[in-house]
């Protein structure tokens, strides 16, 4: 009894975010270097940097910018394993973007910080061999939430000068919280039913401890008709209740505004590894992945 409580508990406390897996927010180098790397988006922080991976003789080539996870408070650019060489052998430019992260600032200024990133893209990118009219944004875990939140909230892009026209499409990989007072009371109820305590650092508390933040902060709240959406690609893992339904509750908002969008749920993986396999090429999940990027892209 004692193990299936442990079991139980482990659980629940990974469902609010509060483990993390080690190996797919490692540091990892990928094969391929950055053409340019620990570029400068602002001066305000060290971490506002990003790392850009370019083809040889790149020129007005579609863009791939990558927004790591690691629950809004760790994670790095370079945790992005084959996504690069993928891409860049597609002929794509690939963008990979830190952030500052909590506790040190709070989720507001994570947001402003994806959407500065994304602008100075927006603005340079020419420079490095990409189109800056021709941007798909994705993400993993948080950076799932993050890449959501800016393809569909547009005060975060527009503070930055970066119209919608310019996002061809959204794929965001098993992210658990589009829909933030959702995820919050599936959680708590988890926890509560079984007799554990609310966690201290959940995502409660994340998105900032009032149900008016956690609305605003939830990418389900702003879709809407005529605001220029991009496409979305949905990436979940099949076998992970909670995410599976995220993904389902932001397909069905999307399709209802009148938006694509298509929830691919991938079986016999977890949460590290539908990440660390994007760019495999027998990976379910990469296929689904290039058709869509194909698609949007016509």
């Amino acid at each position: 009894m004692k193990a299936i409580a442990l079991a139980v508990r482990s659980a629940v406390i990974a469902s609010l975010g509060l483990l993390t897996c080690t190996s797919a927010f490692a540091a990892d180098t990928p094969n391929l270097k950055p053409t340019a790397a620990n570029v400068s988006y602002a001066t305000a922080h060290e971490r506002q940097v990003l790392d850009i991976y370019a083809p040889p003789g790149a020129k007005n080539l579609p863009v791939v910018f990558w927004i790591h996870g690691g629950g809004w408070q760790a994670g790095d650019k370079t945790s992005i394993q084959l996504k690069p060489q993928a891409f860049v052998d597609k002929g794509f430019v690939f963008v990979s973007t830190n952030y500052r992260l909590l506790p040190h600032v709070e989720m507001l200024t994570i947001f402003q910080d994806v959407a500065k990133s994304l602008g100075w893209v927006h603005k340079n990118i020419a420079k490095h061999g990409g189109d800056p009219q021709r941007i798909i944004v994705g993400g993993h875990s948080a950076g799932a939430q993050l890449a959501a939140l800016i393809c569909i909230d547009d005060r975060y892009l527009k503070a930055e000068g970066v119209p919608f026209s310019a996002l061809k499409g959204c794929f965001p990989v098993d992210g658990d919280t589009y829909d933030v007072p959702a995820m919050i009371e599936t959680a708590e109820t988890r926890l509560r039913v079984h007799g554990f305590p609310m966690p201290k650092q959940g995502h409660r508390v994340k998105f900032g401890n009032t149900p008016e933040r956690h609305r605003d902060y939830s990418a389900v709240t702003h879709v809407a008709k005529g605001k220029g959406i991009p496409p979305f690609l949905i990436l979940h893992v099949a076998d992970h209740p909670d995410n599976t339904m995220q993904a389902r509750r932001l397909e069905a908002v999307l399709k209802d505004a009148g938006i694509p969008a298509k929830a691919f749920g991938a079986r016999e993986t977890n949460h590290t590894r539908i990440n660390e396999n994007l760019g495999v090429p027998e990976d379910p999940s990469t296929k689904a992945l290039f058709e869509f990027v194909a698609g949007v892209l016509k």
